[in-house]
């Protein structure tokens, strides 16, 4: 408790640390007006400085299978008795649990801390333009159930309903845990701004679609919504090849071309969350139509589409399927290998134009025609090495997606296993 005074002007500093004596002992304590906003804003400061530390050890937790409170004081540098009320207060969560006792180096065996992965799950939502794929995950992004479905019409009207559809199909394989399902994400091939909202995605026409709105009118639960391959960046960042990796570029080859980029550490948006769309930079500056409304888009000429569309005029055909492309392949069919070396010439062009700019660590591809068929890594290499800057050195590194067709859908579903962590008020609201 504090009462107001009006006029008490000297020695302010000998009165701040009477105030902090008081406030630790829960006293009455004596404070100037011009001293109430410093009381305020102690106590903001005290419950933020618990909550950082919170999320800290939490952290630290999740790095390791076990860990003592001795070892975590002295990672995190926080003393002893924050490391013990911290953790008594991460166990009362249920988010971390003792597992017995560790190896002494001297004195009594310390009792060891695990994270506890399945206190909660998360489902991550990949809306593709010809399918959707849906993943539970559990706290540490281990996938516990996934559904793959095709559709043949990706407008949103008549997607709403599958959606909700397979989310629900999903969230029924959930085990019981403390918090059960703590959320939802969705990743989308097209313009999502930072409010979440979905403007515009060229190649399943939808236009101001308030696809976070309906998943919250159906499930009670946070939902987060955001491009598709910032998602597929930040599961490869936490799960795949870009862990470890400061400066990445996740590359999502489709229907259409989108980036992922990581810049320090920290996935880059822009200022209203549409960096990324790198599928309609200009490689013909007098090409072909897009449905973005540019000419020459660098996807018209490197997705997948564009080179089962250029395939099938070859061979005369209405469709081509992956597994056809990957028999013509082993079969040496001239045709398929030339349409395929095209295909990495026009990536590497692209990707070239992102090395000059970036200069990233890493490039992740995320394709399933380059998983099936990786020679084509051959011609984007060659298109690159005769064409990169020389002054930016040849120290990057491209890889093939390690989560696969999961990553957007593991990705979206680690967005909301972060805000709950580190985010929700569920664990850190005052």
């Amino acid at each position: 408790m504090f009462i107001v005074a009006r006029s008490f002007k000297k020695n302010n500093q000998f009165l701040r640390k009477i105030f902090d004596i008081m406030i630790k002992t829960d006293n009455v304590c004596l404070v100037p007006l011009r001293m109430e906003r410093y009381y305020n804003m102690h106590i903001a400061d005290q419950s933020f400085i618990k909550n950082q530390n919170q999320r800290v050890i939490l952290n630290e937790l999740m790095k390791h299978e076990q860990i003592s409170r001795a070892k975590l004081a002295k990672i995190t540098k926080l003393n002893k008795a924050t490391i013990s009320s911290q953790v008594s207060f991460l166990i009362e969560k249920k988010l971390v649990k003792e597992v017995g006792t560790g190896l002494s180096s001297g004195g009594r065996k310390p009792v060891m801390l695990v994270f506890n992965e399945k206190a909660g799950y998360a489902i991550g939502v990949d809306i593709g333009v010809t399918y959707i794929l849906t993943v539970l995950t559990d706290l540490d992004g281990n996938m516990i159930y996934s559904d793959y479905c095709e559709i043949e019409d990706p407008s949103f009207e008549m997607i709403k309903p599958v959606i909700i559809e397979r989310i629900r199909l999903v969230a029924s394989k959930v085990s019981s845990s403390p918090y059960g399902i703590i959320g939802i994400g969705a990743g989308v091939h097209g313009f999502v701004d930072m409010q979440q909202n979905v403007l515009f995605t060229p190649n399943s026409g939808w236009r101001d679609v308030d696809l976070k709105g309906l998943l919250q009118t159906h499930f009670d639960c946070p939902v987060l919504v955001d491009n598709e391959a910032n998602a597929g960046a930040y599961g490869e960042k936490l799960f795949g090849i870009l862990k470890g990796c400061k400066n990445g570029i996740y590359v999502s080859i489709g229907i259409g071309i989108g980036l992922g980029i990581i810049v320090n550490d920290e996935l880059y948006r822009g200022k209203e969350g549409f960096s990324g769309e790198m599928g309609h930079m200009s490689i013909d500056f007098n090409g072909r139509q897009c449905g973005c409304g540019n000419k020459g888009c660098w996807e018209l000429y490197a997705s997948e589409k564009a080179f089962y569309d250029q395939l099938c005029l070859v061979k005369n055909k209405r469709r081509i399927t992956l597994e056809e492309v990957t028999n013509w392949v082993k079969e040496n069919d001239g045709e398929t290998l030339r349409e395929l070396d095209k295909l990495g010439y026009f990536l590497g062009i692209g990707l070239t134009n992102i090395i000059n700019t970036f200069n990233p660590e890493a490039i992740v591809l995320r394709s399933n025609l380059i998983q099936e068929n990786p020679t084509i890594l051959n011609s984007i290499q060659s298109t690159i090495a005769s064409r990169v800057s020389k002054y930016v050195r040849q120290n990057h590194r491209i890889y093939l997606s390690q989560l696969h067709r999961n990553a957007t859908a593991v990705g979206a579903a680690a967005f909301i296993v972060h805000h709950f962590l580190m985010e929700s008020e569920e664990l850190y609201g005052n």
